[in-house]
């Protein structure tokens, strides 16, 4: 007996989508140096998958957490740190000053 699954999971997609909320999240709240999202916030800007949001999160904020924006001491990441609150229902991140400094005046996040 051969039992064939397959379970593709977009991480990179799923990436790519957090990482633009962010960048409009850091675009409208310029004074903000760090953000907490509701995970049910997260759960829409991940067109409802439920896996996304609970069980595939991590891996999807290890790719997240590797994107760049050009700074003067060259490519920083934007994301310094995250954590997943399961109690609170909410994920924080923590965002290197000088990456989201260089975003918020105009510079592009680097995949």
């Amino acid at each position: 007996m051969q039992l064939e699954y397959r379970h593709d999971t977009d991480y990179f997609f799923f990436s790519q989508l957090l990482m633009r909320h962010i960048e409009s999240y850091a675009h409208k709240h310029a004074e903000a140096n760090n953000a907490i999202f509701d995970l049910r916030d997260i759960y829409k800007v991940f067109r409802e998958d439920f896996a996304a949001t609970t069980t595939n999160l991590e891996s999807i904020l290890n790719i997240a957490d590797s994107y760049k924006v050009e700074t003067l001491n060259g490519d920083q990441t934007l994301v310094q740190s995250y954590r997943i609150d399961v109690k609170n229902n909410a994920l924080l991140i923590n965002f290197n000053p000088e990456s989201l400094q260089r975003l918020k005046s105009g510079h592009s996040l680097i995949e």
